[in-house]
């Protein structure tokens, strides 16, 4: 076999419908566009647009609801914190706020407060002090002989 005898499967390449090349190509003049009206014209496009007929998306109901005043927490993972005290970069024998884990970079800001979550081990002794935490959280950093302690979110007051 030699590079001039290369050749593709047949059927694997489809050559390109050109348009707009004479009337012998059979997609000239107009190139399949009909005659006049909005679709003839460039630059048009009609999504969602159903002749008339009340479209899809405005027969369907709404639905779902989001809450305006609803609590956006940061979200940590037991691993993470315990890869960082391992690194250094947490001081394990101290206790470890939600102030002090946004300036070692564990985690970017805080929004409305630090949830910790169980994905990975706590394999050292942690005492933290975060707005939330889950139950399994709790538990694995009270089994590894730490505390997790949990403040209730601060709510906006009402004047």
């Amino acid at each position: 076999m030699k590079l001039n005898e290369l050749r593709d499967n047949p059927g694997a390449a489809k050559k390109q419908k050109r348009v707009a090349r004479g009337p012998g190509s059979g997609k000239g003049k107009t190139a399949g566009r009909g005659i006049k009206g909005q679709k003839s014209r460039s630059g048009v496009a009609i999504g969602g647009y159903e002749g008339g007929q009340m479209p899809l998306y405005r027969r369907l109901p709404k639905r779902g609801f989001t809450k305006p005043n609803a609590k956006h927490y940061a979200v940590i993972n037991l691993g993470l914190i315990q890869k960082f005290v391992e690194a250094g970069r947490l001081d394990a024998s101290a206790e470890i706020t939600e102030d002090l884990l946004v300036s070692s970079g564990v985690v970017r800001r805080k929004l409305d407060g630090i949830r910790v979550l169980a994905k990975g081990e706590a394999t050292t002794v942690l005492n933290l002090s975060v707005t939330g935490a889950s139950k399994a959280a709790i538990d694995a950093v009270e089994k590894a002989g730490g505390s997790l302690k949990v403040s209730a979110p601060v709510a906006a007051t009402a004047e």
